[in-house]
């Protein structure tokens, strides 16, 4: 089963910017997540995608502020003791279609598993809604264009999620 899924990056800042123009940014830390839709996602997909990105630990607890967390013992991880919605952390959420990218076959991947924009804006946008709904600040991309994304990892942190 191919699932909705999202490269989420614990950042320092991030910003977007297309045509020179800055469409998104932030400066503190919080979460670039990078969202991959295919043919059979649903809206009820985005949002359980959204209060994951939400609700997940991804953050130290800020004691030492050395981004540990601790020694990962009890499951959890290197900083993973708080989320977006404990921090107020915004997030910045850009479609990324080559999440879907296939190059299992020859040196030229496939897309062939990523949905067409008309079935992925709406859920990307949805995505977006729900995180906002939630109290989130969200910064976006522009679907369908050429983005320079800059971000700082903060870790580096990377983590996929699938839902």
């Amino acid at each position: 089963m191919v699932r909705m899924r999202a490269v989420v990056q614990r950042v320092s800042g991030a910003s977007v910017v297309v045509d020179g123009e800055t469409v998104g940014e932030f400066r503190e830390r919080g979460l670039c997540v990078l969202v991959g839709v295919t043919h059979d996602d649903t809206k009820e997909k985005a949002e359980r995608l959204a209060r994951k990105l939400w609700t997940v630990r991804l953050f130290d607890g800020g004691g030492d502020g050395d981004g540990d967390g601790g020694d990962g013992a009890e499951g959890g991880g290197p900083g993973s003791e708080k989320s977006c919605s404990d921090l107020g952390a915004p997030l910045m959420v850009i479609s990324q279609f080559t999440l879907y990218g296939d190059a299992r076959k020859g040196r030229r991947p496939t897309w062939n598993a990523a949905a067409p924009g008309e079935l992925a804006e709406p859920l990307v946008d949805e995505v977006v809604a729900v995180l906002r709904s939630l109290g989130a600040r969200v910064e976006t991309g522009r679907f369908g264009a050429d983005m320079k994304v800059s971000l700082t990892n903060d870790g580096p942190f990377t983590v996929l999620l699938e839902v």
